[in-house]
């Protein structure tokens, strides 16, 4: 690899010291829904063969089957096949967005493991990314140590299996599905291997939306005997697409913060201590990602162009230092930053003579579609963190409120109407019961502030109870009316009492 294959193809060839990063985001995420962030979690956990690109044909070679009116029998099912069908395309079927009306093809909820067999791929074509991959990096990266990830996983494995403690339905929907899988094709645990990490001991002193990812997702898997299988499925989806948004939108930032520091040091400026890179660049600070009621999509856009922007001028400046003879290892720590800024103020004499600045100046005007988020990379991040955090617009107007566990809905009704940060029901339960989970009793809403702001999430505690958040506290049951706490308002544990948590939850789903 050599700088003239990274300037001919800038979003392809990266320098090894970026690629290798935890900062790097890897998977590169694009569209993908938060049922199918579900699908592919399943698969990456426990189905070894099923890749991305082998989903599409799967779907349409199972839905080819049971159309054979003997299908059932076959299999040893008791079950008529016109009931199975009624099941998969009546039951289970997932309502379609408006640009996908015409065509054809399986989008089932994923209730059970084995649906993600044949349904929650990103595309329908054989080339898909992996959103299960950008999960799994998350538990790695959000987690105290490897040993810890590993167990998080495991538990996260045992959670997503169905079990004897599971309810009637989600069992016979396994019993079903097992009968119709390939013989070759079993659902086992699979490793989460060693993804790009940081230090452990650095973590302890580091703050980003990963780590309290990991806490929410130890909070949902232990809620689930709480509930049906398909609320717990909720719950989790829940969980799982505000923590991988705003997982992507640190990967963003922190981009964003080491390509001004290394431009300050090339200008002349001093190198930031390693305490100051922990706190500055690598942290997450006091600025948020989203604001609650406020538009969202203008501020994704613009994290994920200053991430192209650091992108594009990070890995040129390490090209061009591998040709000095300063090669530059995997930046897998905040030593690892010092060092690389420590490298660039060294060669600053050099760099700027090599016209570092122009030749970036050059590239940007070539990929100045990708760096405005108008084609490829940079319209793939507001793509992805758009249609995971938004709620899902089916082209069936009777299914307009299957999805509740939105981050994201419309400000109005017509097709141009903005998006804004308004949690779903779902979504206001699952974090309300992650954010007291180690509670005993009541809390201040300001508990709740604290938790959304750990993910770059900033809500107002003061607007809450005249705002849509406080009216969906209400409606759910999740506050206590108290003159001595916070805007009059505790926070009550959604699933402490028993049934409680079920029949608050009868409130949004079936």
């Amino acid at each position: 690899m050599t700088r003239g294959l990274f300037t001919d193809n800038p979003w392809k060839n990266s320098h090894r010291g970026y690629d290798e990063s935890p900062f790097n985001m890897r998977p590169a995420p694009e569209f993908a829904t938060a049922e199918v962030v579900v699908a592919s979690l399943y698969r990456t956990l426990g189905f070894k063969g099923a890749s991305e690109a082998s989903i599409p044909a799967a779907g349409r070679d199972f839905d080819r089957n049971t159309q054979n009116p003997k299908h059932s029998a076959s299999v040893g099912s008791s079950i008529s096949n016109d009931t199975w069908r009624t099941v998969l395309h009546g039951v289970l079927e997932s309502p379609k967005q408006p640009n996908q009306s015409s065509k054809r093809f399986l989008q089932l909820c994923p209730i059970v493991p084995d649906v993600a067999l044949y349904s929650g791929s990103a595309r329908l074509s054989a080339n898909s990314w992996n959103p299960g991959q950008l999960v799994q990096r998350m538990v790695t990266l959000g987690s105290d140590s490897p040993s810890s990830a590993r167990i998080r996983w495991q538990q996260l494995f045992l959670a997503m299996t169905v079990a004897e403690t599971d309810d009637l339905w989600a069992r016979w929907l396994d019993t079903e599905f097992g009968l119709r899988r390939k013989k070759d094709t079993i659902w086992q645990l699979q490793e989460i291997g060693q993804p790009p990490d940081l230090p452990v001991g650095e973590k302890q002193r580091l703050s980003f939306p990963a780590q309290q990812f990991v806490k929410d997702l130890d909070a949902i898997v232990g809620a689930k005997d709480s509930m049906t299988r398909r609320q717990w499925v909720s719950l989790l989806e829940a969980v799982l697409r505000l923590g991988s948004v705003t997982h992507v939108l640190w990967l963003c930032e922190v981009n964003q913060r080491l390509w001004r520091a290394a431009r300050d040091v090339l200008e002349g400026g001093g190198v930031p201590s390693e305490e100051q890179i922990r706190s500055e660049i690598v942290s997450l600070r006091s600025s948020s990602y989203l604001t609650y009621a406020n538009p969202a999509v203008p501020r994704i856009r613009d994290q994920a162009a200053y991430y192209l922007h650091a992108r594009l001028w990070l890995n040129l400046v390490m090209w061009h230092m591998e040709e000095m003879g300063k090669s530059t290892p995997p930046i897998s720590s905040c030593s690892d930053v010092a060092r690389f800024l420590f490298d660039v103020s060294e060669l600053g004499p050099r760099l700027r003579a090599a016209d570092v600045a122009g030749e970036y100046a050059q590239m940007q005007g070539e990929e100045a579609r990708v760096l405005a988020c108008k084609k490829g990379i940079g319209s793939n991040i507001v793509e992805f963190c758009r249609h995971v955090l938004g709620q899902r617009e089916a082209a069936n107007e009777t299914l307009r409120g299957y999805d509740q566990g939105y981050v994201l809905r419309r400000r109005g009704q017509h097709s141009r109407a903005p998006w804004v940060v308004s949690l779903g029901p779902v979504s206001v339960l699952a974090l309300v019961h992650c954010c007291l989970r180690e509670a005993v009793g009541p809390r201040s809403i300001q508990r709740l502030c604290t938790h959304l702001a750990s993910y770059g999430l900033e809500v107002d505690r003061d607007d809450i109870a005249t705002g849509d958040l406080g009216r969906q506290l209400r409606m759910l049951g999740l506050v206590l009316d108290s003159p001595d706490a916070e805007t009059g308002m505790l926070l009550v544990p959604p699933f402490a009492a028993s049934g409680g948590g079920l029949a608050r939850m009868a409130t949004w789903h079936n």
